[in-house]
């Protein structure tokens, strides 16, 4: 399995080598088109509601790692939160190269045409997030219980993820932006496959 987390955190890092050339790249796209993104177009959408989904990410494989002492899920929560708080970083820098605001009064995927798909209960804002329960919960657990429930609540967070890049790829305009999404949707279901051997290791699988 060790062979696996190494694939993923290869991968990972060989798309967070170009970070920065995307991040210029973003502003050369822009400037390029007819007309910069707006507030209220996909790629500010996708841009605002993606760092606010990774950050959930980045939070839950902090927590993780200083739950459990095994390194196979120590190593994948860090391969996840590093690459989700870079990704998070280039999503906010895009906003700001598009001088557009990091927040929106439009409830969470309302560029997609979902803005009604989580209510935001509990502090789960849009869908694959972890409640505020769920999470005050994998603070309490440690080892083995501790692990199931994260990679439990990860497997959800980036089906989440997936249909989100997924979006932004049908309807964003910046082709970087687009291809950043890509990736997500590629290295998250990577993720996804690894947790399920992962749990299944555990006497457990993803939840419903």
């Amino acid at each position: 399995m060790t062979r696996h987390v190494g694939w993923i955190a290869g991968a990972a890092a060989a798309v967070l080598v170009g970070a920065g050339a995307i991040t210029y790249a973003v502003a050369e796209d822009g400037r390029s088109s007819a007309t910069t993104p707006t507030a209220g177009s996909a790629d500010a959408g996708f841009a605002r509601d993606m760092a606010v989904h990774h950050q959930q990410a980045v939070e839950m494989s902090y927590i993780v790692r200083d739950r459990t002492e095994n390194e196979e899920v120590r190593r994948l929560a860090y391969d996840i939160a590093q690459t989700q708080a870079n990704q998070r970083g280039m999503l906010l820098g895009w906003l700001d190269l598009w001088e557009l605001p990091k927040v929106s009064a439009d409830a969470p995927m309302t560029w997609m045409g979902m803005g009604d798909m989580a209510s935001g209960k509990d502090g789960a804002l849009m869908p694959g997030m972890a409640t505020n329960t769920e999470l005050k919960k994998l603070n309490t657990l440690s080892g083995k219980q501790a692990e199931i429930l994260y990679l439990q609540l990860m497997t959800d967070h980036h089906k989440g993820g997936i249909h989100m890049a997924e979006g932004c790829v049908a309807k964003c305009t910046v082709g970087v932006e687009k291809k950043l999404a890509q990736g997500m949707v590629d290295a998250q279901q990577s993720e996804i496959d690894l947790m399920a051997d992962l749990l299944k290791e555990r006497g457990a699988k993803a939840r419903d």
